[in-house]
């Protein structure tokens, strides 16, 4: 099942049901009014959903536009962000002068959760002087679960997937990150492709918790990476479990993956421009040479299938001076 919200001028905006090819959507209305409403009673939503994607086949609803839709959750209770792709950690070390981290958890923060921006807002960002950088990355949106929960039960828990750019500054970041503290500057609100897509969506692509697309990006119009997201060394499962370890988590909660990054870089290409710096920093044994984003730029980012499907939709964005 493909989800999506649509704008109303509210701030949780209307939950609509996706045709499979992604072309039309059925906005469900009153009964289900958003999708942080069905997260919160997933299984007693899901005779409405059927009957939406009954209409749909039937050729019913309306034909889908960019513009028309938020992000697939346009805020929630909860936002925690891994880093479960080892590559990315190893060249972080080195774009930032940091020490390996000695430990064999998952790495998580909590970020900000009040807003996720739509697939094709303009992302307003105060100065170039913060080092503006995007992540490509995956996430998951769960139901209650219920604190201890195992890996194993967490799978059950994860109702739907989505694509995620996690906005970040890079000047702020390692400042932050001496105080011992959380991010609070150096992590804006992040944007999300316009589909959630239920597990099953993804066919081959999800496998032993882990998104296994694609991710393309594009930064001003050439083609920066395609890292896979089956390289996590912590599937989303364990990601769960691991939150979920002291507290329940509610519904509605959405853990990313942190950015998806494959140690065939070299031919893969990366996820955010901090990995390539590291990777210029590492090979020329000098001063990274590529700079991050200027306002006016644009990112674009869709997760592919193997057979060429997009399940996610596309972020398509520009920052601006905010």
């Amino acid at each position: 099942m493909k989800l999506a919200t649509l704008k109303d001028g509210t701030p949780d905006g209307a939950l609509a049901v996706v045709s499979d090819d992604g072309a039309r959507f059925l906005k469900i209305g009153d009964r289900l009014p958003n999708l942080l409403k069905l997260m919160e009673g997933w299984d007693a939503g899901q005779a409405i959903l059927s009957e939406a994607r009954q209409k749909l086949a039937s050729g019913q609803g309306e034909p889908t536009a960019s513009d028309a839709f938020a992000a697939p959750l346009p805020r929630s209770w909860q936002w925690l962000d891994g880093s479960a792709f080892s590559t990315h950690g190893d060249l972080m070390q080195v774009a930032f002068g940091l020490d390996p981290i000695e430990s064999d958890r998952p790495l998580m923060y909590q970020g900000v959760s009040d807003r996720f921006f739509g697939p094709t807002e303009d992302v307003p960002l105060p100065s170039i002087e913060h080092g503006i950088d995007f992540e490509g990355e995956f996430g998951v949106i769960v139901d209650h679960v219920p604190m201890g929960t195992s890996a194993e039960d967490a799978m059950a828990h994860i109702k739907l997937i989505v694509q995620i750019n996690d906005w970040s500054l890079r000047a702020i970041a390692p400042i932050e990150m001496k105080t011992g503290f959380g991010w609070v500057q150096a992590k804006p609100a992040c944007s999300m492709a316009p589909f959630a897509v239920t597990p099953d969506e993804l066919g081959d692509g999800w496998k032993d918790g882990r998104v296994c697309l694609d991710l393309e990006i594009d930064w001003n119009g050439k083609r920066f990476g395609a890292a896979n997201g089956a390289a996590m060394d912590f599937g989303f499962h364990d990601l769960v479990a691991h939150a979920a370890l002291t507290r329940d988590l509610v519904a509605g909660t959405i853990i990313g993956s942190g950015t998806v990054s494959n140690p065939d870089y070299a031919e893969v290409g990366s996820s955010c421009i901090s990995e390539v710096r590291a990777i210029e920093m590492i090979r020329d044994k000098a001063p990274a040479t590529t700079g991050f984003m200027g306002f006016g730029d644009r990112i674009r980012m869709e997760g592919r299938g193997v057979d060429g499907s997009s399940p996610f939709g596309v972020i398509d964005q520009q920052v601006v001076e905010g």
